[in-house]
């Protein structure tokens, strides 16, 4: 029986912030370099929201069919293992996204350009090969890599270039630690998941390398992106106020000492959902920077 809530659940919010986030922090940048256009702000928000959601159901998916999800995962619950949603069903839903997103994303081609096209077709195409297809990202150490390029240096840099119609290193400083950041998200989760993914093959960097690399990669990305801010001021040409996001120091290291930590998987699944508001303070703060201190 079709259920709303179900859905919404598989859609998975509280990740959002890693597709909302990076259109907002390249938007902000193109009004600071004054070449915002709201309305291809917009579809690049719809663009990637549809892409992040797409994700999340083919991981639903497919960690389902390769089985990665079992009774013995401790995170939330997914909705084709726990029998709420049939996996054809599933299927069938991640390809409807994913064919939305590309239709959305040809008018960002009509805005920008046909450079944009293949960064899309490819964006779309690693959405299935992140846990589907011969060779799955996440399942072979890539899904940082992966998340670190396309909700980081793709999403900010496309979002900026459609608006401006160039990309410019301030751009890519930004992009670079929302990248960093957005990639923290994927570290917490499979933190939380090492043992059951050691179980069944995935062989996430936690998987790989232990959980003691897992808190250096974690702590490393709050360093560099808080750097970022810095680098705007030295290099960018900005005022102090793009040094907002400093204030946000303590927290991250709190964090990182909450990750060290952990034990208990509630208070990782706790921490997966700080480390996504962290994203979003980080972005809201960024944003408001370099708007006011370019």
């Amino acid at each position: 029986m079709f259920s709303v809530r179900h859905w919404l659940e598989a859609s998975r919010p509280k990740t959002l912030p890693a597709a909302v986030i990076p259109v907002m922090v390249g938007t902000a940048l193109a009004a600071a370099h004054g070449a915002a256009d709201y309305g291809s702000a917009a579809i690049c928000l719809a663009f990637a929201l549809l892409v992040q959601i797409g994700t999340n159901f083919a991981n639903d998916y497919f960690d389902f069919v390769q089985g990665a999800d079992t009774p013995a995962r401790v995170g939330p619950r997914r909705a084709v293992a726990a029998g709420l949603i049939a996996p054809r069903t599933m299927l069938a839903a991640t390809w409807l996204v994913l064919g939305v997103a590309f239709a959305v994303g040809l008018l960002l081609v009509r805005e920008g350009g046909w450079v944009l096209l293949p960064i899309g077709i490819v964006s779309i195409v690693c959405a299935i090969a992140y846990t589907g297809g011969p060779f799955p990202l996440g399942y072979n150490g890539l899904g940082d890599v992966f998340v670190f390029i396309f909700f980081g240096l793709v999403a900010v840099c496309a979002t900026f270039y459609v608006q401006a119609g160039y990309v410019s290193p301030d751009v890519i400083s930004c992009a670079a630690a929302i990248g960093l950041l957005a990639a923290n998200i994927l570290v917490a989760n499979n933190y939380r998941d090492a043992e059951t993914d050691a179980r069944v093959g995935k062989k996430t960097l936690v998987v790989r390398f232990g959980r003691k690399f897992a808190v250096w990669q974690y702590g490393l990305s709050h360093l560099v992106a808080l750097l970022c801010p810095v680098a705007l001021i030295v290099t960018g040409g900005y005022r102090w106020p793009v040094l907002l996001p400093l204030v946000l120091t303590m927290m991250a290291m709190r964090l990182t000492h909450r990750l060290m930590a952990s034990c208990d998987p509630k208070e990782q699944i706790a921490l997966l959902a700080r480390t996504a508001g962290y994203l979003a303070l980080f972005g809201v703060l960024l944003s408001v920077g370099v708007v006011i201190g370019k």
